[in-house]
């Protein structure tokens, strides 16, 4: 005989997939040309720099090399990975293999995971 899942556990996972499908799409863990992108980045990309949400949590280092390093409260590493930007979006792979994007909705906000970001001078 199978043992039944609780009702509760199968409730509560269905809904975090049927709730936020736009959570789905930062979840994926590769892109289909990740390993055909060119990863050259100048100094004078404009959106290279520092990219913070109001209250200060989340910041988003932008390095000229194509790579990103991502402060996350007290932890200052919390993500690292490389970027790639396409006409106003960004993609991110994280060393792990965490992907997302986002967008830059002008040359000093981003929008990412639900956040706006902005860029800090």
């Amino acid at each position: 005989m199978t043992a039944l899942r609780p009702l509760a556990l199968t409730l509560a996972a269905t809904a975090a997939f049927a709730v936020l499908p736009e959570a789905r799409a930062q979840m994926t863990t590769e892109h289909p040309s990740a390993a055909s992108e060119s990863w050259e980045h100048t100094q004078n990309h404009p959106y290279v720099g520092m990219w913070v949400t109001a209250d200060g949590r989340v910041r988003h280092e932008l390095l000229p090399n194509g790579r990103y390093n991502e402060a996350r409260g007290s932890r200052e590493s919390a993500y690292q990975g490389r970027y790639k930007v396409t006409g106003p979006e960004i993609f991110y792979w994280d060393d792990t293999g965490f992907t997302a994007d986002g967008v830059f909705v002008d040359t000093d906000t981003l929008h990412h995971g639900g956040m706006i970001l902005t860029r800090r001078r």
